[in-house]
């Protein structure tokens, strides 16, 4: 029997339908080698303004990147390693957000100083990745997300890109197992005649679902460069984490892709990788420009989509080949409604086999 196809939730939607970002969550914010001691960095997430900053001792913390006074972005100020000095002037805040001085009071105008702050973000660090939490400060905060087998680091590359879409398009055309042949053709990883039908047991896992370990496909030969017999293991998970972790012979590779929202109109989209093969770090400079390219293309499919998304389409999902896109939004409302009825998250992914051709 066909199976009609299911709409996409991309309508606008209640808070506790399809939220437009999840918060209670943890975000990639940038790699730890980007941010030396005594230097801060601006950015923009889930459509907030930050300040990142690190300080002497070599710890990160996160102010919202405005000043309370006059609106100024503190980024546009000075840090000493352990103040931030708006730039205007000259208020100054520490790492806990509080204000220490307002230079323009004289000694008989009774403000109370630490009474004044600016927002903080919760800050972890761990395998050379700098994680943002996006929630209130009492939460319970959840695991940070980690390249398994890679506890002590080892981070070899990160590679950044910015995709002009919505999160939820991002994500779900990087999930998407149907579009190798067409978005990413070419000799070394994807031909149309190589096309067959596939079928790969799927499971749910924390905040997500898990593509079970299983020996990739016979039509991707990059996972040959890696050597051996590989193994493959796929997770996503919430707000927007994909991880997949090969193993080949004693060998171990790990790419983390970490989507973060930028504003409602765009995305970065950051590839982590780690590996043991000390000759894949040799050949890092030769296989960076696949990289590029494999991001690239994902990144120029997604702008395309903009030129039809703008008339505001009514967009479709088939099994199986769409199914984690389904678990996707599935796992969004969960989520949401979990958070507002203050209850456990309950999983709504179910142990299945999928099937398509790719």
């Amino acid at each position: 029997m066909t199976q009609a196809p299911h709409p996409l939730p991309d309508s606008p939607a209640t808070p506790l339908e399809t939220p437009k970002w999840l918060r209670e969550l943890w975000y990639f914010a940038l790699p730890s080698r980007a941010l030396k001691a005594g230097a801060m960095l601006a950015k923009t997430m889930l459509g907030e303004p930050m300040l990142l900053a690190r300080d002497q001792s070599g710890k990160v913390f996160a102010l919202r990147d405005i000043c309370p006074h006059r609106g100024i972005p503190l980024s546009c100020g000075r840090f000493d390693g352990t103040e931030v000095e708006c730039r205007y002037h000259g208020w100054r805040f520490d790492a806990a957000g509080t204000c220490t001085a307002i230079p323009s009071l004289v000694d008989d105008q009774a403000v109370d100083v630490g009474r004044i702050g600016v927002r903080t973000y919760a800050v972890a660090e761990a395998q050379g990745n700098i994680w943002v939490y996006f929630g209130d400060a009492d939460d319970t905060l959840p695991e940070v997300p980690s390249a398994p087998g890679f506890e002590a680091g080892d981070q070899r590359h990160v590679e950044t890109m910015v995709f002009s879409g919505a999160l939820d398009h991002a994500v779900v055309g990087l999930m998407d197992p149907a579009h190798g042949p067409y978005v990413h053709r070419s000799w070394w990883w994807r031909t149309k005649a190589s096309m067959h039908a596939k079928a790969k047991a799927f499971a749910p896992s924390p905040l997500g679902f898990q593509m079970v370990r299983h020996t990739p496909s016979s039509n991707s030969l990059a996972y040959k460069v890696l050597g051996g017999k590989p193994e493959t293991e796929i997770t996503f998970r919430l707000p927007s984490i994909r991880i997949e972790s090969i193993a080949a012979g004693r060998h171990r590779f790990v790419g983390i892709t970490a989507v973060t929202p930028v504003d409602d109109s765009s995305c970065e989209v950051n590839q982590i990788m780690y590996w043991t093969m000390p000759w894949l770090t040799w050949l890092k400079p030769v296989l960076r420009p696949f990289i590029q390219t494999f991001l690239r293309q994902d990144r120029d499919i997604v702008a395309m989509q903009q030129a039809g998304l703008r008339h505001d389409p009514r967009l479709m999902l088939i099994d199986d080949a769409d199914t984690q896109a389904k678990w996707y939004f599935g796992l969004k409302r969960e989520f949401a409604r979990s958070r507002a009825e203050k209850r456990e998250f309950i999983n709504p992914v179910k142990a299945r086999t999928l099937r398509w051709r790719s």
